[in-house]
């Protein structure tokens, strides 16, 4: 592929979407900027020609959209050579304490609209872009491993993408030479740490403050203990992009590692633990 690469970013206006279409436009690559508010990326627009940076229109609750903005890349640039699928929202709270409308809410930009920008990814990977591929890089989360308190929904959602594209890895013919990496943030201070997010009311029932959730929604609410900076993590998702063997899981945060290994070995003693209990449980072949 052509050392100058073309990205394709959905959640372009701010945390790391905007952090990668920063340093991708400052290192000379091309980007497909995708957002619900153009206007959020005008200074940018203003900076850098429209040869460089594309900016569309895109809300990944609508599969138009997506739709329409692959082929206004494939129009523009002729190919997409890594789809950086971001996109994502939070609604923090119990799992008591959010309605249906905001669980579904989540779960149509986290999951849904995930699941709309990777299928038109591997088909643009695989029919545009044939032989080459491509790289998609599913914006996944710790809370995609280890569930939190007041925060069901957003894990749910995660672990949803988690699922999906470990099946999505094994579908995929090895000849389209599409590759697939969840990566794995944990605490950064983006937009959303910082408060860009919405609480939900609180069930009376969680109310004591001494609750985990309780406990949670003020940790969220605080940016103090998030020491991830998402400036220097880009460049390093920049560089593991360039890789040619590439794992299914990329974790960017010592808090990631650390919940990575405690539930490998959670699961392994509980494995363990209650292996004689399988014994038994089969049809006799004689």
């Amino acid at each position: 592929m052509s050392s100058v690469k073309v990205w394709f970013i959905t959640g372009a206006s701010s945390g790391f979407g905007r952090a990668m279409t920063e340093y991708l436009l400052k290192i000379g690559n091309k980007v497909v900027a995708t957002l619900r508010k153009p206007e959020s990326l005008s200074d940018l627009t203003a900076h850098y020609p429209h040869t460089q940076l594309l900016v569309v229109k895109v809300d990944v609750a609508n599969e138009a959209d997506i739709t329409a903005a692959f082929a206004k890349a494939e129009e523009v640039f002729g190919r997409i050579d890594v789809v950086f699928n971001n996109a994502g929202v939070s609604v923090v709270g119990e799992v008591e304490s959010l309605d249906e409308g905001d669980a579904r809410g989540v779960f149509d930009v986290n999951f849904w609209g995930a699941v709309r920008v990777s299928k038109e990814a591997v088909r643009f990977f695989r029919e545009v872009n044939k032989p080459i591929g491509g790289r998609l890089l599913q914006v996944s989360s710790r809370l995609g491993l280890v569930g939190a308190p007041a925060c069901g929904f957003y894990c749910a959602s995660k672990f949803a993408l988690e699922g999906l594209t470990e099946c999505l890895v094994t579908e995929l013919d090895p000849a389209w030479n599409i590759k697939v990496t969840l990566l794995e943030p944990g605490p950064y201070r983006t937009e959303i740490s910082q408060g860009n997010f919405r609480a939900a009311p609180q069930h009376p029932a969680y109310a004591n403050p001494a609750l985990p959730s309780s406990q949670a929604r003020k940790f969220l609410g605080s940016t103090e203990r998030f020491d991830g900076d998402v400036t220097k993590a880009v460049v390093v998702i920049e560089k593991f992009s360039q890789l040619e063997d590439v794992p299914i899981r990329f974790p960017i945060h010592r808090r990631v590692l650390m919940a990575m290994r405690d539930k490998a070995k959670s699961l392994s003693e509980g494995a363990d633990k209650y292996e004689r209990w399988t014994d038994g449980l089969y049809h006799d072949e004689s």
